[in-house]
């Protein structure tokens, strides 16, 4: 006979447990438990059984560090046969670092984890804490056995967490998956999207940590007017990668002759430079206009679709796992996450249409 599931809260920090003080809204130890313990809807029929790991120092999340990201996943596999599923209670601001570092540092994951938090701490009357705590703990209990990696609930929408970036400081609805369909939404029923989540392998197996964030990775983004002289610190060594942020669709200014020729001395070096575009919508295809293929001439590579976030945590993985230059170029390049839509995958009749609009012999 199965047991009910069983799922882990690990409690980082962030608005959701804050409590108001003289000095603003900070994290306090044992208020969100003592919110949880004595609310009955978090005692209501249907939610599955959980325990609550509470971190030391409570963080505001523009505290987190690639340190906390090792933290985290460390007490998920130290505790992963324990628990069907783990729902990571994080603050907003840089809830989509750690999602899309999660994706890639636990390996071997057959289990759901969800993180979520919220804009207003759970202790306020009007909160949207209470909503995206409990349709996690639901989503956990009912698909725990069905929805393998990591994922993101926030404001009734399940996304890929390494899919997100945040983009309201606002809104309840504060983060968005740009370029690909949320996993999930919750309206009067709980809806999942089936095709968008990946098999579960089917077997039991160790789930094993990268405990990435050794590698020296940086990120830049590009702006009019721009000098050379602006990226020394940011390509120099010991820097192996760079996130660059470039225009329209992954565009930069090729007649900028001493910043073409930084990148390039770089990617001579070692330096794996990655290209994202700044619009939250669409790819980095360095093929289509000439400023894009003056990039690839110097060495730099395409993350296509992949948020910034996203790209920033690949390359601390890869580096991390010990790969050479050329093949974190290569592998940075691949699907390993769904972090990313190769060129290949995008359907034919949009790929003809963007190559419409500029042709090369």
């Amino acid at each position: 006979m199965t047991h009910p599931p069983r799922i882990q809260i690990l409690y980082t920090g962030g608005t959701i447990g804050m409590q108001r003080t003289p000095h603003g809204y900070l994290p306090v130890p044992g208020h969100l438990q003592h919110l949880i313990a004595t609310n009955p809807c978090f005692a209501a029929e249907g939610l599955p059984a959980y325990s609550i790991h509470q971190f030391e120092p409570l963080l505001d999340s523009s505290n987190m560090t690639p340190a906390d990201w090792i933290q985290i996943a460390r007490v998920i596999r130290d505790h992963y046969a324990d628990y069907d599923g783990f729902l990571v209670l994080h603050g907003t601001d840089t809830m989509a670092f750690t999602a899309a570092a999660l994706s890639f540092m636990l390996e071997g994951l057959d289990k759901p984890i969800l993180l979520t938090g919220s804009q207003i701490p759970l202790e306020e009357t009007r909160s949207d804490a209470q909503g995206n705590l409990l349709t996690s703990l639901l989503l956990l209990g009912r698909y725990h056995d069905r929805l393998p990696g990591v994922y993101l609930y926030f404001a009734n929408s399940l996304y890929r967490g390494n899919r997100v970036t945040k983009v309201h400081a606002e809104a309840f609805d504060a983060f968005a998956s740009p370029n690909f369909p949320p996993v999930g939404t919750a309206g009067v029923s709980l809806q999942i999207d089936w095709r968008l989540v990946p098999p579960r392998a089917g077997r039991p197996a160790g789930l094993t940590v990268v405990e990435m964030g050794q590698a020296t990775i940086a990120a830049f983004r590009l702006f009019p007017g721009l000098q050379a002289a602006y990226l020394d610190s940011i390509l120099a060594p010991p820097v192996q990668g760079v996130v660059l942020e470039c225009y329209g669709a992954g565009n930069a200014p090729e007649r900028n002759r001493p910043f073409m020729e930084a990148l390039a001395a770089a990617t001579r070096r070692g330096v794996v430079i990655v290209d994202v575009p700044q619009p939250l919508y669409g790819m980095a295809d360095l093929r289509l206009y000439a400023t894009g293929r003056a990039l690839l001439e110097v060495g730099v590579v395409s993350g296509y679709d992949m948020t910034a976030e996203a790209a920033l945590a690949k390359l601390f993985y890869l580096f991390q796992k010990g790969y050479a230059p050329e093949e974190v170029r290569r592998l940075v390049q691949q699907n390993l996450r769904g972090e990313l839509t190769p060129p290949e995958d995008v359907p034919a009749e949009v790929d003809e249409a963007r190559r419409r609009l500029v042709r090369f012999d």
